[in-house]
């Protein structure tokens, strides 16, 4: 598998919160060369890998589908769309951005601003009313958007130098790039285990899609991956990971301790870099409800790092999806017994 290639056609799909569809098409497509692929009502992608073996446990690997972006929730006398974050968007960047409208067609517009020199002192805008010009009248609007249309700022993956890249939608297309590649990675081989694979709907507003999916599938084990916080110049670094130094293995009382241990472990024997992320309650992942799952999912976190969360220009390091990968498929060949 060319992670590259993979990575930027992944981001490439559009799939706000609740509209998923284009990306999932996209990650059902790819999944479909390691698995056995369905859609479920609420929009999940799940997959079979190869066939189950009662006497196994099942392990799941997990990776959320959907993207930030917007809500259209009203449309002005003048033809403006007033629009509100889909999932916890950064309004912070919202202002004077182009964006594409998933009407009945898809069309371009802009985040309105006032100009400085309109400005009265002190003002920088109200981000608690962001309006979108499409440059049209509200009968002209309201032909081709309706209420509930998705929004978003489009950007395209660059590779910026080396192994580092920029897209929108890296959280979490980063994760579902990162299953393929242990997929790949396990192509021929023997595990342990029987894999399951679910790319969730709605992680970005409040973890629906996995709680849904695992409860169909059911399994024994899971490996929720996302992305977690990269430091930059000003955070701490005990808040955050690094980028190019490994996969971020979750810690937590919402996580089971034994099998972070295990990955630990196997990173620690397969020499693979990893790093450590403590958290004191809940996750904010998809893990959260999988490890709820009917009598309860042994479930562990790994975070790929990741700059400028929740923005049109995340970063990474294309290394940690390779790291995070490689992990789950040694992982995936050894035996845990917890």
């Amino acid at each position: 598998m060319e992670l590259l290639k993979t990575l930027t056609e992944l981001c490439a799909q559009r799939g706000v919160s609740g509209d998923e569809k284009t990306a999932s098409e996209k990650a059902a497509q790819l999944l479909s060369e390691y698995a056995d692929v369905s859609t479920d009502p609420f929009g999940n992608v799940c997959g079979t890998v190869g066939s189950h073996d009662d006497s196994k446990q099942t392990l799941l690997l997990e990776a959320h589908i959907d993207e930030i972006g917007m809500i259209v929730t009203y449309i002005t006398d003048d033809g403006f769309l007033k629009i509100s974050p889909c999932g916890g968007t950064d309004e912070r960047v919202l202002t004077a951005q182009q964006v594409t409208v998933c009407g009945r067609k898809s069309i371009t517009g802009v985040v309105t601003s006032i100009p400085p020199h309109l400005q009265k002192d002190g003002e920088s805008g109200d981000s608690a009313s962001i309006y979108v010009d499409i440059g049209m009248t509200k009968a002209q609007a309201e032909k081709i958007v309706s209420l509930g249309d998705r929004v978003l700022v489009e950007n395209t993956l660059e590779l910026m130098r080396g192994h580092i890249v920029t897209s929108k939608a890296l959280d979490d297309r980063s994760g579902v790039a990162a299953v393929l590649l242990a997929l790949d990675k396990l192509k021929g081989k023997q595990t342990n285990y029987n894999i399951s694979v679910l790319f969730a709907a709605q992680e970005e507003t409040g973890e629906r899609g996995a709680q849904t999916g695992a409860f169909s599938i059911a399994p024994d084990l899971a490996v929720a991956v996302d992305v977690s916080f990269a430091k930059t110049h000003f955070e701490s670094e005990e808040d955050c990971g690094i980028m190019g130094k490994g996969t971020m293995i979750g810690v937590s009382p919402s996580l089971c301790r034994e099998l972070s241990q295990a990955f630990i472990d196997t990173a620690q024997q397969k020499e693979i870099p990893y790093q450590i992320e403590v958290m004191n309650g809940k996750t904010g992942t998809d893990a959260d409800k999988i490890s709820v799952t009917k009598s309860g999912v042994k479930t562990v976190t790994l975070s790929i790092p990741l700059k400028y969360m929740h923005t049109p220009v995340e970063v990474l390091d294309l290394r940690d999806i390779d790291y995070t990968a490689s992990l789950i498929a040694e992982f995936a060949q050894g035996r845990c017994e917890i």
